[in-house]
């Protein structure tokens, strides 16, 4: 989507570009100060300045009315774009910066995006006249600000995507559109439920599936909310469940590190809840998160690593995180009765986590075959369709 190529347009990079393309246009053409402006509002807004040393003549984020600028006469062509001595310009002359700065060579050109409209302008000056420049100069002065005009462009594309998402993150919070659901996890020897993980669903036309949702959350910033809703919205339920039952909530790393995050287990009984970490990426500060975990566990939390066997990051989690439980994930699981390097990996992951005092829970059993096999390797936990769909559940009390 769009949002995928701030990267590429975001703040960071724009001021890295400046930082270089303004203090070479000003060398390039001999002047004093290079500036990028913005018409906002009826002003004249000074985004980008570079300054020789010493002449700190215009700021950063200054402003002025956009009428008394040279700007805006450049732009609706009272003012020609290159100016060798300002002072010699009759409508330049109209404007007391002429005299009070004073401004002697000027050279600048509009700032276009693609369907015509005008961002502002890219502008050079000095104090001192200069009768070398030509009209090749104002030829270049165009091509940096077609440069500038572009990225500027895309980075306001991008901003707009931006805003577009918070605005329907923003509003699948405030009008509560998501709702809980719950998978159970069998004891397949015992045959009943022993937890239930909770799942997010989303109301939206047209359909978006959940991780759709919390991917969009996560670029613009609002994952730690969308995630902290849910969970308060699946503890809500928690007293509906069986008592010997456990409720399995999914967490990011993000959520983890989050301020308000253990106060929001306050009042639940931490003996009854699982954290599936979710994280498909390497963690950076492993350290910080089992510190964040460290007094939760203590009173009882377990701690699950989710999708083990997909990708070498699980196998850090696991590593770095030693989970209670770890969850092998369904593409593990698919083909287990038929694939012999499929068994082989589960049988390794079940040995692991017997010798370091894990459980196994085997998630997206489909068939009775892949459960006969999951028997037949020891796992004693798994979750899936054939044991039971994710469900709604009525809240008691």
């Amino acid at each position: 989507m769009l949002l995928d190529t701030a990267a590429a347009s975001g703040t960071g990079s724009v001021d890295r570009l400046m930082a270089e393309l303004l203090p070479s246009a000003r060398k390039l053409f001999g002047m004093e100060v290079a500036f990028v402006s913005e018409f906002h509002k009826g002003r004249r807004v000074f985004r980008y300045v570079d300054c020789q040393d010493g002449a700190k003549l215009i700021t950063v984020n200054g402003s002025d009315p956009l009428e008394e600028s040279y700007c805006q006469r450049i732009v609706d062509g009272r003012i020609p774009e290159l100016l060798q001595d300002a002072q010699c310009n009759v409508e330049a002359m109209k404007l007391p910066v002429t005299l009070a700065l004073p401004v002697g060579a000027h050279l600048s050109v509009p700032i276009r995006f693609s369907s015509g409209c005008v961002y502002g302008t890219f502008c050079c000056f000095s104090r001192q006249a200069d009768a070398t420049l030509s009209c090749r100069d104002v030829a270049t002065m165009r091509f940096f600000a077609d440069i500038v005009g572009k990225v500027l462009e895309d980075r306001q594309s991008v901003e707009v995507a931006k805003q577009a998402v918070i605005q329907h993150v923003r509003e699948l919070l405030d009008q509560r559109r998501y709702a809980t659901i719950f998978q159970p996890i069998f004891d397949i020897a015992a045959n009943r439920a022993v937890g239930y993980e909770a799942l997010a669903r989303f109301q939206s036309d047209p359909y978006r599936p959940p991780n759709e949702w919390f991917d969009d959350a996560a670029r613009v910033g609002l994952l730690d909310e969308l995630e902290s809703a849910m969970r308060g919205d699946a503890l809500r339920y928690l007293d509906s469940l069986e008592k010997s039952t456990y409720l399995s909530l999914n967490v990011t790393p993000v959520a983890v590190l989050a301020k308000d995050f253990a106060a929001s287990f306050d009042g639940h009984p931490l003996n009854r809840l699982v954290l599936e970490i979710t994280e498909h990426d390497s963690v950076d500060d492993y350290d910080m998160i089992a510190h964040a975990l460290a007094p939760l566990r203590q009173q009882g939390l377990r701690l699950a690593v989710d999708d083990a066997g997909a990708g070498y990051a699980s196998f850090r989690h696991i590593l770095k995180l030693k989970p209670d439980i770890i969850k092998l994930d369904r593409s593990l699981i698919q083909q287990i009765d038929t694939s012999r390097d499929h068994r082989a990996l589960a049988s390794a992951l079940v040995q692991f986590s017997r010798s370091v005092g894990s459980q196994v829970i085997a998630e997206g059993v489909e068939t009775p075959e892949e459960l006969s096999a999951l028997r037949d390797l020891g796992v004693q936990l798994a979750q899936g369709y054939l044991l039971g769909k994710p469900q709604a559940i009525s809240m008691t009390g």
